[in-house]
């Protein structure tokens, strides 16, 4: 039986929830930012702008490796399902940031790699994620910045 006695604002209030809070906010302030940087294809920063690209598309940006991944690798890293990520890269496949291409190592297999637009959008991502790490340490102090990235990576190790 549930003691209803207990209280109940831990649920929101412990490091799990602040750093699922914080990866939200980040997301969506780095779509912002790649929605606004003019060498990001206007296609795309429409999308971007109107909410159709999420922190799920994030995940594509995050995880290929420049030189292409497999389907299945690339769901690995995000910590997704085959299928989901299959999805993802259909979308983005769609919207020029990838295509598919034979994998010259093994002749049953493809490779998903960023087209020349993907290049672009991956330079926007890395000058979003920069501006957005500098608005968090302005934020929350450098020291503390520095504490909370040592701290994340040490954990995440």
């Amino acid at each position: 039986m549930l003691d209803t006695s207990l209280p109940d604002g831990w649920r929101q209030a412990h490091l799990g929830h602040w750093m699922s809070q914080a990866l939200l906010r980040f997301d969506a302030r780095v779509l912002s930012l790649m929605a606004r940087n003019e060498d990001v294809p206007l296609a795309l920063s429409n999308l971007a702008a109107r909410g159709r690209l999420s922190a799920s598309h994030i995940h594509i940006t995050r995880h290929l490796a420049l030189d292409g991944s497999r389907l299945s690798e690339l769901a690995q890293r995000a910590n997704m399902t085959k299928q989901a990520m299959g999805k993802l890269v259909d979308q983005c496949e769609a919207w020029g940031l990838v295509t598919r291409q034979d994998d010259l190592r093994d002749a049953r297999a493809r490779r998903i790699v960023f087209t020349p637009v993907g290049l672009a959008w991956l330079q926007a991502y890395r000058q979003a994620v920069a501006q957005a790490e500098e608005e968090l340490r302005a934020a929350v102090g450098a020291e503390v910045a520095t504490v909370i990235a040592i701290g994340l990576e040490a954990y995440a190790a």
